[in-house]
């Protein structure tokens, strides 16, 4: 017999007893969790909206016929505004896996600028509030000048600056206040977003559900302005190249996207979005106070991470974080109505936030 006819029968025999069934390679059927997770990865989204809507329902329940009044919710529409409108500024830098704790001080350095300028040094206002909107330029810039050619971590660069913008508002503020009565005389402009609209009266259109509800031009440009940051970054090739970057920064280079003026680009244009917000805390508190605002960097944050945004980056959504300012505001607006004390506010919003993240890391496990 020859070598080869052995061989095959030796091959034949070892294979006695072998399973016949062919081998099959199609994946095994989701499990409902893994569909859940599946779908909160594609639209990450749905979770900060399902939570405001359950905020909306039990504290409608908890507190009704107040909560849900129109006054009561303008209020806190006009409440969120400032934070939403940094948030969107702060939503921009953690999409590209960064952070800026230095937005609430641009805000309040850019706010003593314009009221500053305007009253105190009899400046025309419109030149004030232009000053007012390249400080805020200026100061993003200077963060993502630092990032990008030092290469040093976002939170140490945003934290320093902090420190230094706030020094230089309490430089040029000199602590003192510029009151509502002299915003009034001297510009009147930069009040203008406080100025209160009356849907019912104001806009003529006799529809029963506007009856009662009040807004601030304050709280409509912070819609607009989310609205087309939100278009920018789904629609434009910088909103594609600013998720790029968050996302895997070494392939967004390969791939031919400059990420280090995308980074530049973002640091500035969030620093212009929080000179913005300084214009409608002009309006929202009726004057020009070097200690307003103080919160504001954690409050922007906060919305940010509620509305789904991975501090990650490469991950989450402006309306995400309008949802998440809109949260914040909910939580602790129908906790006051439910006879609570601050400090219960405070304790529900952290919870919140520890929520958000824990949820942030199960979604990402998906792509891992």
């Amino acid at each position: 017999m020859s070598n080869d006819a052995a061989g095959s029968e030796r091959a034949e025999a070892g294979l006695a007893g072998a399973d016949p069934s062919v081998a099959n390679f199609d994946e095994a059927r989701p499990t409902p969790i893994r569909r859940i997770q599946a779908f909160l990865h594609d639209f990450p989204t749905s979770i900060p909206f399902i939570v405001l809507l359950i905020g909306v329902v039990i504290f409608s329940l908890a507190a009704p016929g107040k909560f849900l009044s129109p006054l009561n919710l303008s209020v806190v529409l006009q409440q969120v505004t400032i934070i939403a409108i940094l948030g969107i500024a702060q939503t921009l830098v953690i999409l590209t896996a960064g952070i800026d704790l230095s937005v609430g001080a641009i805000m309040i350095l850019c706010h003593v600028v314009m009221g500053r300028t305007a009253v105190v040094y009899g400046w025309p206002v419109e030149v004030a509030f232009a000053l007012g909107l390249v400080v805020g330029l200026a100061c993003g810039y200077l963060n993502g000048l630092i990032v990008t050619v030092l290469k040093l971590p976002p939170f140490i660069v945003t934290l320093g600056t902090w420190s230094i913008f706030g020094a230089l508002n309490t430089w040029y503020s000199r602590s003192e206040t510029i009151r509502a009565v002299d915003m009034e005389a001297n510009a009147p402009f930069l009040l203008w977003m406080g100025k209160l609209i009356k849907l019912w009266q104001d806009l003529g259109v006799p529809l029963p559900f506007l009856r009662g509800w009040v807004v601030t031009y304050g709280s409509l440009l912070m819609i607009a302005l989310a609205l087309i940051v939100s278009y920018v970054l789904g629609r434009t090739a910088f909103g594609r190249h600013v998720y790029a970057t968050g996302d895997d920064p070494d392939a967004a280079r390969l791939s031919g996207i400059n990420t280090g003026r995308t980074l530049l680009a973002v640091y500035a244009l969030a620093g212009l979005i929080c000179a913005i917000a300084g214009w409608v805390l002009i309006g929202r508190i009726g004057g020009v106070s070097p200690q307003a605002g103080l919160t504001a960097n954690l409050d922007s944050i906060t919305a940010v991470v509620i509305g789904g945004t991975s501090l990650f980056g490469g991950r989450g959504s402006i309306i995400g974080t309008l949802f998440g300012a809109l949260i914040v505001g909910v939580f602790r607006n129908g906790l006051a109505l439910s006879g609570l004390e601050v400090l219960w506010q405070d304790f529900t919003v952290g919870v919140l936030i520890i929520v958000a993240v824990t949820i942030d890391q199960w979604i990402r496990k998906l792509s891992a």
